[in-house]
């Protein structure tokens, strides 16, 4: 940043002119700002700053005052990249545009995501054009199949063009390797072409090699050498620019040259071209493969839909849907949009969203989600969400957002590259010196073929893509699996998690009570205590009364008309049905009306031992029944646990419920630690316990009073079938609903974690190993000299690799198996005490 700029952008929590007044003092506060404007009525902040300002600091400062500034987060296509080394240097080109907070730029997809104090998005593009890496602005999520049609056509263009140089270099090759290998190749290129015509058809073969293929090399490579700030293109270009020199050299005017260096190294020049750009172009096909999980999401969308419009049904764009339309669905088709079922009844699809295999049956009020597909029977059903509402496009967005998130670990090897290609121009001059100056002769030619061979090894271009690859092909996996990362550092920190924490309800259970057992008392018929009981609870809403009134239900009971209904809060409710008097509720309504349960006292001890919460029903004064309510565990849930202790954690359950229900459970299940009996601030606290000694906890919940514990967590897990705010409040969403989808989550996390150290270490020792050997370290040993050909495909073929084992996460394995279908009973869940 040069000169004074103008930055605007909005403030948070003005309530009065005492507010903006705050804020500005503020703002006045930061390093670099030399005035600032705070309006209250449009809460908006203009502020004028130096060349010493950094935005960081200006979002620190209003935080501490109490009004968060607001920030605008953009995606770039970013180009001309070739290596981690220009991954950082276009970070600090993107970092340095005025008001940006923050920039990540990912090798492997190309693309920077900046977030900047409402700073305008050309001139932060700009920044990065001027650094040499041109920036184009990413408007919406439809810029997939753009992005993918020109990957396509620069994989066409990088592959006509390797085929043009590998024509090119053949000849060369041939003429010259082909006459120190074989004497009667070397006999038949003296006698019929003679050195000089052999060397000046190489000249011409390897000078259309590096003009027409491999142009691409200097154009980029010697104007970021000129900047100060070379990279991958520049070692190349330096490389094999030196070779073909010293060739040129030897061929046109040998007179300048040593006696005994007349040689040639155009083999080299042409072949370092040709196999640097075969690597390329199976480095683009393998960097399209690890994207597939975002094309195939985008695939699943539908491109039209039957929709009713005045009185008629008429086919349109999906995009043409607004909220309120009513989408006819026929069998086998994608529903289009998100939605409500109006009318008809049918089984759909939703393993493409959840994970899960087993249809989802769909009736009038059930919610159907736009990309899954409809079985046989058909649908109308009403639009709720449309366009980027749509929980497809909110996947999309999430897997977009982890795929080009920036890992701790990643950082790092960042800023260790940023220096990498400097220090090997450093080594491969010092190799050139050394050479020279105590090399046989004739040193000349051995410094030439050592420092264009460390130039060439040295390239870090497997050391960029090691760690950015795995994380696409992971979260595109995990996404495939119904697991989104929807903060990416979450993807690192969740492989070192050493304690599970659960919450109960909604996540190990159903989190709908049902009855499970009912005890007559005395006298009373079960059927009457079933008909009135439930009568009486119709009238509530709690979901204990809803579970007694699906019990009389199927027991084919018909409710009887209630005189007088009232709920008793935390007590239970008292009516009155064909004029007796009712009561239902826990042991206190009943001691409070004078009912003793001195008889029923070891029943009511055997139901809370089993993890079923009894309840007391009274009917004219006279104790009724004992009735047991128990919140189904799902029946993935005990393979779950299972599989999470094999995994080496400790899993504890922290929840609001009873102790007694709560033990019984964890006994049941193989809990290690239980919390109970905790309002959501208790949840914290037990977090803050289990994190006691340095472990790190996951904290897995669906409800909102699992909002503050999800965040509190170092990694919070939401069930995706939960609440809003527990989801936003998450760092990983789980849509398959269930506990399974967590086990799915660790697996992944600990894989791709896995997967990008096996990378890097191999990245780094590729360099570390080879790198002495091309400067030539073993040759008084052994004689062994590394060819610059044969250095260029070494490189080539570190970056393969690298690519290759990030692609085999796409192949990953679930540890837990998929539930059992059972569509057509619709019983999921099993009792708490089975």
């Amino acid at each position: 940043m040069s000169g004074h700029q103008t930055i605007t952008f909005g403030v948070r929590k003005l309530n009065c002119a005492s507010c903006a007044a705050r804020a500005e003092k503020a703002l006045l506060g930061v390093t670099g700002v030399q005035s600032a404007q705070v309006n209250l009525a449009s809460e908006m902040a203009t502020i004028t700053v130096d060349e010493t300002f950094s935005a960081p600091p200006l979002i620190k400062a209003l935080q501490e005052a109490g009004y968060p500034a607001e920030t605008q987060t953009y995606r770039f296509s970013i180009a001309n990249m070739s290596c981690a080394s220009c991954v950082r240097r276009a970070e600090q080109a993107l970092a340095s545009a005025p008001g940006v907070v923050s920039a990540s730029v990912n090798l492997a997809t190309e693309e920077a995501t900046v977030e900047a104090l409402g700073g305008s998005a050309s001139a932060i593009a700009q920044a990065s054009t001027d650094a040499g890496y041109p920036a184009s602005l990413i408007s919406d999520h439809g810029h997939a199949g753009d992005a993918d049609d020109r990957k396509t056509r620069e994989a066409a263009h990088l592959g006509r063009m390797t085929l043009l140089a590998a024509v090119l270099t053949a000849p060369v090759f041939v003429l010259e390797m082909g006459s120190h290998a074989i004497p009667a190749m070397h006999d038949w290129v003296m006698t019929a072409l003679g050195m000089e015509v052999s060397w000046m058809i190489q000249f011409v073969l390897t000078t259309l090699v590096m003009a027409v293929p491999g142009r691409q090399f200097y154009l980029k490579g010697f104007p970021a050498l000129f900047r100060g700030a070379p990279d991958m293109n520049s070692l190349v270009a330096l490389g094999s620019a030196a070779a073909w020199a010293f060739s040129t050299v030897a061929v046109f005017a040998p007179s300048l040259l040593p006696q005994g260096t007349r040689v040639v190294y155009y083999e080299a020049a042409a072949v370092i071209v040709t196999l640097i750009l075969l690597g390329r172009f199976l480095e683009l096909r393998a960097k399209g493969r690890t994207g597939q999980a975002i094309a195939k999401l985008v695939g699943l969308g539908a491109k039209s839909a039957r929709v009713e419009r005045d009185g008629q049904i008429v086919e349109i764009a999906v995009e043409d849907i607004v909220t309120g339309d009513i989408v006819q669905v026929r069998p086998g088709e994608k529903i289009a949009v998100d939605g409500i079922v109006a009318q008809g009844a049918s089984y759909v699809d939703e393993s493409m969203i959840t994970g899960e295999p087993v249809p989802v049956q769909k009736s009038p009020e059930s919610t159907v989600v736009g990309g899954t597909i409809n079985g046989t029977g058909a649908l109308s059903f009403r639009a709720t969400k449309v366009g980027s509402d749509t929980m497809l496009a909110q996947i999309i967005r999430m897997v977009e957002a982890a795929q080009g998130a920036k890992l701790p670990i990643a950082d790092l090897v960042n800023r260790i590259t940023l220096w990498f290609v400097p220090v090997v121009m450093g080594v491969a001059a010092l190799t050139f010196l050394t050479w020279l100056l105590v090399g046989p002769a004739p040193a000349l030619s051995f410094a030439l073929v050592a420092s264009v061979a460390v130039l060439i090894i040295s390239c870090p271009c497997a050391m960029g893509l090691a760690t950015p690859t795995s994380i696409m092909v992971g979260t595109g996996r995990a996404a495939e699996l119904g697991v989104l990362f929807r903060q990416g550092d979450a993807l690192q920190t969740l492989s070192d998690v050493d304690v599970v924490a659960l919450d109960k309800t909604g996540t190990l259970t159903e989190g709908r009570p049902e009855l499970t057992d009912m005890t007559v008392v005395g006298d009373f018929d079960e059927d009457d205590v079933v008909r009135l009981a439930a009568s009486a609870e119709a009238k509530s809403e709690h979901p204990i009364s809803a579970a007694i009134v699906r019990h009389a239900e199927r027991a084919g009971a018909a409710l009887a008309p209630v005189d007088t209904f009232e709920a008793l809060t935390g007590y239970g409710i008292e009516a009155t049905v064909e004029g007796r008097r009712v009561l239902i509720g826990a042991d206190r309504l009943m001691s409070r009306n004078g009912i003793s349960l001195s008889d029923v006292q070891g029943v009511a001890d055997e139901l809370g031992r089993a993890g079923k919460t009894p309840l007391y029903a009274a009917i004219d004064g006279q104790l009724a029944a004992v009735i047991a309510v128990s919140d189904p565990i799902k029946r993935t849930t005990p393979e779950a646990i299972t599989a999470l202790k094999n995994m080496g954690l400790e899993v504890a359950m922290i929840t609001g419920d009873n102790r007694s229900t709560a033990s019984a459970i964890a006994a049941q299940l193989g809990i290690d630690t239980v919390v109970a009996e905790v309002l959501p601030e208790g949840k914290l606290e037990a977090i803050d316990k289990l994190k006691a000694g340095g472990k790190k906890v996951a904290f897995v919940g669906d409800g909102i009073n699992d909002a503050p514990a999800l965040a509190a967590a170092d990694v919070g897990i939401a069930i995706g079938t939960g609440t809003d705010v527990a989801i936003e409040a998450a760092d990983v969403v789980l849509m398959s609903g269930d506990l399974k989808g967590a086990v799915n989550a660790l697996h992944v996390s600990r894989k791709t974690m896995r997967n990008i150290r096996q990378n890097l270490f191999w990245a780094f020792a590729y360099n570390a190993l080879l790198i002495p050997v091309a400067a030539g370290v073993f040759y008084p040993l052994s004689g062994l000299m590394l060819s610059p050909a044969l250095a260029a495909g070494a490189m080539a073929l570190s970056s393969i690799f690298v690519l290759t084992n990030a692609l085999r996460l796409r192949k990953l394995s679930t540890p837990v198996a998929k539930a059992t279908p059972a569509r057509a009973s619709g019983l999921g869940a099993v009792p708490a005490n089975a």
